[in-house]
């Protein structure tokens, strides 16, 4: 190990150079970021040698753990045969593939997709889509976009507009196109709750939906809100309700996409009609590569469909369809074909009876899981809650980042009960330290 990549001088330059997302650069000079020197499985280990267990899979993104030879030769081998060419003008059989693929698991009802680069560009193309689809049907006054109240779908402008999570959103206000936000059917507030939401959706619609191009929602769990829960049911009431006032539905999946909630699309628990769109990013690639998808039907894609080339979607990026990206893709989806939701199930019931007993905490509330998700809130939470648990839980060998008052797994696909019950002995340990400080 060289002098220039210790942990402190690694620190220092990072701080010097790099300017790192979700961070007050203020605040970083005094809790400096963590250098990571490799990853193996579901460790991470610093130049020390010291490990951490990446209990948010690097912002949900790892499926499988890091270095996963699997993928790591899909890359490999698409590298030295391909690796990217433009995808206007040509294309490739990685990306067709992939498409083909996830089409399938649909029942081929949304048979399309466009290739994006992240999640926030995944929901502005949704947008746009949705929009001008229903300007090439003549119907140009349906404009706007509903979104539920702590819902978050990405940070670029179009992404913004859609997102209720104030922290992201106050600054860039003025630049933002107005959203109607309606009640979120939080499963913390009972069944009422749900219906409270599904009540005031249905009075926005009947009021607006000449007007409204589409709704967005995340499928059973808003993840930036704190691991928000709702009921299949919601979904399956969601999707009557915008078929009744014909307004295109968008399932933005990218965070709860790839078996995160126990089925490889959260919306397949709803048991409803697929809805118009369909988004995934993050876990797609299993934490290698930038790449997001958007799925769409038939209908959309013909109201397209012309010899006015103002009338089809010209949007796109360099790297659109990146041949590596969906090699990356196809070797995740080869994972999920040779029975990983299964294991998921029998991973999900280990987490859930290793963390059982915490429920009983005196300062733990609304203890919730969905498949590989489980969250918890903290009563009467320190101020810097989330900061001091995630400092405090790296001496616990976790690295972890709390949302707010609420802490969360969101591990990869290798939870053993060895594991299980570390990681429910090293939250626990690391609440405690928090709570005693």
């Amino acid at each position: 190990m060289s002098e220039n990549t210790s942990t402190q001088a690694l620190q220092q330059r990072s701080l010097a150079a790099v300017w790192h997302p979700c961070t007050q650069m203020a605040r970083a000079e005094l809790m400096p970021p963590l250098p990571i020197q490799r990853g193996e499985g579901a460790w991470l280990y610093d130049f020390e040698g010291n490990r951490y267990f990446d209990a948010n899979s690097s912002w949900w993104v790892n499926l499988f753990g890091h270095a996963d030879a699997q993928l790591n030769a899909a890359i490999k081998q698409q590298l030295d045969t391909l690796p990217h060419v433009m995808l206007a003008g040509c294309t490739h059989e990685p990306a067709v593939r992939l498409a083909e693929r996830l089409s399938a698991r649909t029942g081929g009802a949304l048979g399309h997709c466009f290739f994006g680069s992240d999640g926030a560009s995944a929901v502005e193309i949704a947008l746009k889509q949705s929009f001008h689809s229903w300007r090439n049907l003549g119907q140009v006054e349906k404009r706007e976009f509903v979104c539920l109240k702590n819902g978050y779908h990405g940070e670029t402008i179009g992404a913004l507009a859609v997102t209720d999570v104030a922290i992201f959103r106050d600054a860039y206000d003025p630049l933002l196109m107005r959203a109607h936000i309606v009640e979120s059917p939080d499963s913390r507030k009972g069944p009422e709750g749900q219906v409270k939401a599904l009540a005031a959706m249905r009075a926005l619609l009947e009021e607006r939906s000449a007007s409204v191009a589409a709704v967005i929602v995340e499928p059973l769990v808003q993840g930036a809100a704190g691991m928000v829960m709702h009921s299949p049911a919601y979904l399956r009431a969601l999707r009557a309700m915008t078929r009744e006032f014909g307004v295109h539905l968008i399932a933005d999946e990218i965070a709860v996409g790839c078996g995160r909630t126990g089925t490889f699309f959260a919306w397949e628990q709803s048991e409803a009609e697929w809805p118009d769109f369909i988004l995934l990013s993050k876990g797609i690639t299993g934490g290698t590569l930038p790449l997001s998808l958007v799925l769409t039907t038939e209908a959309i894609f013909k109201s397209f469909w012309s010899e006015d080339v103002t009338r089809g979607f010209l949007h796109s990026h360099s790297y659109t369809g990146n041949a590596l990206a969906c090699a990356a893709a196809n070797a995740v989806l080869d994972r999920f074909d040779a029975g990983q939701l299964e294991r998921n199930a029998a991973q999900s019931k280990l987490l859930g009876a290793a963390f059982a007993p915490l429920a009983e905490h005196e300062r733990v509330e609304q203890m919730r899981q969905r498949g590989m998700i489980l969250a918890f809130d903290v009563k009467d939470a320190p101020e810097r809650f989330a900061e001091k648990f995630h400092l405090a839980a790296r001496r616990h060998e976790l690295l972890i980042r709390p949302i707010g008052q609420t802490v969360y797994l969101m591990p990869p696909y290798l939870i053993g009960p060895a594991t299980a019950s570390f990681l429910a002995n090293a939250v626990t340990n690391t609440l405690n330290d928090v709570l005693s400080d």
